[in-house]
């Protein structure tokens, strides 16, 4: 039945928007969109969206470099921005009247424009926004706006259902994604670097903001880890958004070579021994690749002033969130220290026994993630509930 449903959509020539509005997003949103595609072949794709958006053939409205942003006041310098592209969204939705509109993550933005649509068309919500970690209120706003939920985390799934809202999880994207394109001893010799070698990468986010506030605490660990353990060397993995020359300036401040990859992470984490990542998506793809690591995070004091005591979990790992338990050390904000960072990492190459209970602990990860296929999943409900 579900097969004749899509064959039948494949000649009705549908329209879809779909919005996103971070690197992560447009990740998603471009798998999610070749899906489509691929099952639907007359599908007409349009929206916001980034690079991996617009390759899949979808018109796009506005560009995602000119959205990120980081931290309340970020935000609020930008609230012409956001109010303009609002606008901008209803009128292509009056003037190609849509079969549906697909919300990528982006919740502060997505939720407001779902209440000003009300369900006039099918509003999907795919990726859910973390209603469970932190203002709890969206779950009411979630009910009364949003036609339905594609969860990648099952417990979103039950969480949502408790709620009475019709929610379905399709698996995590990730797990049909991180993979390494290039052999290991191939990409060190291409890096300059050496396979006798204790590799570490460093994976400081995909937002300048991030970047400016995270990777120097990296380089610093680093550099205290190769005084004590000097057959080490470094890595970064670069996110394509953000300009190469951030990277340098913050870099060429201490005294060790970190080489910078760009567009390149599943590929800098095959390499590594022991990575440093920040918080967000890049702590599941380095689980994925079970990898040890830390996890790095720090913002604007004044953000996370605001917003730390919105958040009711324990952890802010979202591996450590999955998992139910913390498997992978955090330091954020005032316990983000390289010295107590470095020590962590040594600490962990030097105790087998820890270094086992976190393998141990990355390989049941992936179980949890769900099935494979997540976007095509994903792909089949949308075109079902279009058809």
């Amino acid at each position: 039945m579900e097969q004749e449903n899509t064959q039948h959509i494949a000649h009705s020539a549908k329209r879809i928007i779909i919005v996103c509005g971070e690197p992560s997003g447009d990740l998603n949103a471009s798998l999610l969109a070749d899906s489509l595609k691929k099952l639907s072949h007359e599908i007409k794709i349009s929206g916001v969206g980034g690079e991996l958006l617009r390759k899949t053939g979808a018109e796009i409205y506005c560009d995602i470099k000119e959205l990120a942003v980081m931290g309340l006041f970020n935000v609020l310098r930008k609230l012409p921005k956001f109010f303009a592209l609002k606008k901008l969204i209803l009128e292509k939705m009056a003037r190609e009247k849509p079969d549906a509109i697909v919300l990528v993550d982006f919740s502060g933005f997505n939720l407001r424009l779902a209440k000003t649509i009300n369900k006039k068309i099918p509003v999907i919500f795919y990726v859910s926004p973390q209603v469970w970690a932190s203002r709890p209120g969206r779950v009411k706003t979630i009910k009364k706006y949003i036609s339905k939920m594609l969860v990648i985390f099952k417990f979103e799934e039950e969480f949502y259902k408790k709620h009475g809202i019709d929610a379905e999880f399709v698996g995590h994207p990730l797990l049909d994604i991180v993979k390494p394109t290039q052999e290991k001893a191939n990409f060190l010799k291409a890096c300059g670097l050496y396979e006798g070698k204790t590799t570490i990468a460093l994976l400081p986010g995909s937002r300048t903001g991030e970047i400016k506030n995270i990777l120097p605490l990296m380089a610093k660990s680093a550099e205290l880890i190769s005084e004590k353990m000097p057959n080490s060397q470094f890595v970064i993995a670069r996110a394509p958004s953000v300009e190469l020359n951030i990277y340098k300036e913050i870099v060429d401040g201490f005294k060790i070579d970190i080489i910078i990859i760009e567009g390149r992470t599943y590929d800098c984490l095959n390499i590594a021994d022991f990575a440093f990542v920040c918080s967000g998506t890049a702590t599941l793809e380095t689980a994925i690749m079970q990898k040890p690591f830390v996890i790095v995070y720090k913002m604007n004091l004044l953000n996370y002033l605001l917003y730390r005591p919105q958040v009711k979990l324990p952890y802010i790992g979202m591996v450590n969130i999955v998992a139910g338990k913390k498997i992978i050390p955090e330091f954020i904000q005032f316990g983000a220290k390289p010295e107590k960072i470095a020590e962590a990492a040594l600490g962990i190459f030097s105790d087998e026994t820890k270094l086992s209970q976190i393998k141990k602990g990355l390989s049941e990860i992936s179980s949890r993630l769900g099935p494979s296929n997540a976007a095509e999943s994903a792909a089949k409900i949308i075109l079902n509930i279009i058809s």
